[in-house]
């Protein structure tokens, strides 16, 4: 497994080359640029902004100008955060959206499989109809009506958690409600998805086998139905990580949670270009490592799986 490990790391490296190059090239394909107004800027100022921050050069100069401060991890100024840096914006908001995002997911997966679980044992019963409409509340509300939502019964209403604060001013109780809300969608996805694969689990015929032995009910699920029924929710759990971490900036909105997905949401409106690439790099460096963490994970639950 640690060669298999190692030759997928460095597998890193020419997926994000490739990922950087084609990035950079369609972002200057696209109409529009990052000092583009809806009043025209005069020609001398536009010119001396260009110069600045070197855009005036050859574009194939100006993409061997950015690898090399990539290879640096200086993803450069920003073209509409004038006080900050890209890195700058990063080392801010990134461990904040991370925090969220793990803490999100780790409730997600672990209500998802609970919920998934029970529903499929207790198939066509009162329990799985419960467990199924939640489900479906969770994937048909969006994210922007349940914070509001939760925010009235739990923030104004019961008064027993802080609404639009953070860890700073209230501490880890900040962190409940936007957590909550960040997971209701991957937590309705994850029980759906682990029904699925228990239901289609226990039909197996070594199940019938095990169940035949007189094994216990406890141990055949635990020990047997869930190892394989658990791999599409492993491989779900990758890009479910990225999107959580990235794509949160409703949550960071209503619950005013000072993370990276506002900032990365205004640099496509600003056509902020430092900033939408440092967007792609760190998304697919998430995505990348999830995935490596995901096809590990496999080994684990799956004996028939063996790396070489």
């Amino acid at each position: 497994m640690a060669r298999y490990f190692i030759r997928r790391a460095l597998s890193l490296i020419p997926t994000l080359f490739i990922v950087i190059t084609l990035s950079f090239f369609l972002i200057r394909l696209a109409p529009g640029g990052p000092f583009a107004r809806e009043r025209e800027v005069p020609e001398a100022i536009l010119q001396n902004l260009m110069k600045r921050y070197h855009m005036d050069e050859p574009l194939f100069k100006q993409y061997l100008r950015y690898m090399g401060d990539i290879v640096r991890w200086d993803f450069g100024p920003s073209y509409r955060y004038r006080d900050l840096t890209v890195n700058e914006i990063i080392d801010r908001g990134l461990p904040v959206s991370m925090s969220l995002g793990v803490i999100s997911l780790v409730l997600a997966a672990v209500g998802g499989v609970a919920v998934g679980i029970i529903s499929a044992l207790k198939q066509n019963k009162w329990q799985d109809y419960v467990a199924v409409s939640i489900a479906v509340i969770g994937i048909s509300v969006p994210l922007f009506v349940m914070g509001p939502v939760l925010q009235l019964i739990f923030g104004m209403k019961l008064k027993i958690l802080p609404i639009g604060q953070w860890i700073s001013t209230h501490g880890l109780k900040a962190v409940i409600l936007p957590a909550l809300t960040l997971s209701f969608p991957y937590f309705a996805y994850i029980a759906r998805l682990s029904r699925a694969s228990i239901l289609e689990v226990l039909r197996s015929d070594y199940i019938r086998t095990a169940r035949a032995k007189g094994l216990k009910e406890s141990v055949v699920v635990w020990k047997h139905v869930l190892k394989g029924a658990l791999l599409p929710v492993v491989t779900y759990l990758g890009p479910a990580f990225s999107g959580i971490v990235v794509g949160s900036i409703v949550i960071e909105s209503v619950f005013l949670v000072p993370g990276i997905g506002r900032p990365f949401v205004q640099s496509a409106l600003n056509r902020d270009y430092t900033l939408i690439m440092a967007e792609v790099v760190v998304y697919s460096i998430i995505l990348i490592i999830a995935n490596l963490v995901v096809d590990l994970i496999y080994g684990l639950l799956d004996p028939r799986i063996s790396y070489k």
